[in-house]
């Protein structure tokens, strides 16, 4: 597990590096995680990619969420990220998972990404994780950043059943990184 965890956080690491801020986030900072509620339910306002979405938060603009403890192929070329294996599949399960329905939000440590993107773990109505979903399904592989840690053996676990049941981008080849 070592191993993948450092894998994962070097391949984040070149990502992050590569990536631009986005200037469409909306108010960013403390206050707008502090007008989150862990017991509110907000709607999806739209869906980017196959971890990061908008939630309406009664702000004009919404505000950009970033699922803690994941990370999705890219489903498009931007900035200097270049569109993945699987990019377009993992938006499409994340679109018709969260479409039209309402989520609640659980922060961590660090609630906010260097580009200003509320980090958070996703639930349902029903009570199920969208992080763990995604995971297990195979639409998106563990990716953990300290302090944010929380769930990280849940999404190990998650990680292990989609690569043992050769489920989503772990179809291809379950001996690789499934994206190249």
């Amino acid at each position: 597990m070592k191993g993948l965890v450092i894998s994962t956080f070097l391949y984040i690491l070149t990502s992050c590096a590569l990536e631009h801020p986005d200037n469409s986030t909306s108010t960013s900072g403390a206050s707008a995680q502090q007008s989150l509620s862990k017991e509110q339910f907000y709607p999806i306002r739209h869906v980017v990619d196959g971890d990061t979405f908008w939630i309406e938060d009664g702000s004009p603009t919404g505000q950009k969420i970033r699922f803690i403890g994941i990370d999705a192929p890219e489903n498009r070329n931007a900035f200097k990220k270049k569109k993945e294996y699987y990019g377009e599949e993992s938006k499409a399960y994340l679109m018709e998972l969260l479409e039209g329905k309402k989520v609640r939000l659980e922060l961590d440590v660090d609630p906010l990404d260097p580009f200003g993107r509320t980090l958070a773990y996703v639930y349902l109505e029903n009570g199920e994780m969208v992080n763990e979903l995604i995971v297990r399904t195979g639409n998106g592989i563990l990716m953990t950043i300290a302090p944010n840690i929380k769930y990280e053996e849940r999404f190990y676990k998650a990680q292990q059943y989609a690569r043992e049941h050769r489920l989503g981008l772990w179809a291809k080849e379950i001996d690789k990184d499934p994206r190249k």
